[in-house]
C-alpha cells in the first residue's frame, strides 16, 4: 500500500532548521500501514532534509559548517541570472539533498534516541515550504 500526504510549514530562511519529526510521526499514525518506509521530499531548490540531534549547540555547529563551506558573502554566478542573492542557498540545498527515506516497524520510525528529522531552509528570506510524505508498506 502507498499513501501520500503533505506537511506545510513556514520557515524563516537563513539556515533555519525545523524539527519535523512530530509531523512525520503524525502522518504515519494516520495510516493503516504498520511496516515499511517513509519517503520525505521538500519542494523547492533552496531547502533540504536530513537527520540531526536537534540540540542548540549542534544546530549552531551545523549552521556554522554551511557558512564555512558554502559562504553567503562570495559571488555566485546564479545571482547574476536572477538578482536574488541566494546562489549560496541553491548550492547548500543541492549538497544536503531534497529527500530522505526512513524505515519504520510497528508504526515506529527507526530513528535513534537523539535523531530527529529536520528541514533546513537555506534561502535568504522566509518561505512557505511543502514536504511530500509518501508512506509505503503493509
Amino acid at each position: 500500500m502507498v499513501t501520500t500526504k503533505k506537511i506545510s510549514l513556514q520557515s524563516k530562511g537563513h539556515c533555519d532548521i525545523i524539527d519535523i519529526t512530530p509531523e512525520v510521526e503524525q502522518k504515519l499514525g494516520e495510516t493503516d500501514i504498520s511496516d515499511g518506509t517513509v519517503t520525505l521530499f521538500v519542494t523547492g531548490s533552496t531547502a533540504g532534509i536530513t537527520t540531526i540531534e536537534f540540540e542548540s549547540g549542534l544546530l549552531s555547529d551545523f549552521q556554522g559548517m554551511w557558512e564555512r563551506n558554502v559562504p553567503t558573502d562570495i559571488p555566485y554566478k546564479h545571482d547574476r541570472a536572477w538578482g536574488e542573492g541566494n546562489g549560496y542557498s541553491h548550492v547548500r540545498a543541492s549538497l544536503l539533498g531534497a529527500s530522505l527515506v526512513i524505515p519504520f516497524s510497528d508504526k515506529r520510525l527507526a530513528l535513534g534516541t537523539w535523531q530527529q528529522i529536520v528541514l533546513a531552509d537555506f534561502d535568504n528570506r522566509p518561505r512557505s515550504r511543502q514536504i511530500t510524505v509518501q508512506i509505503m508498506g503493509e
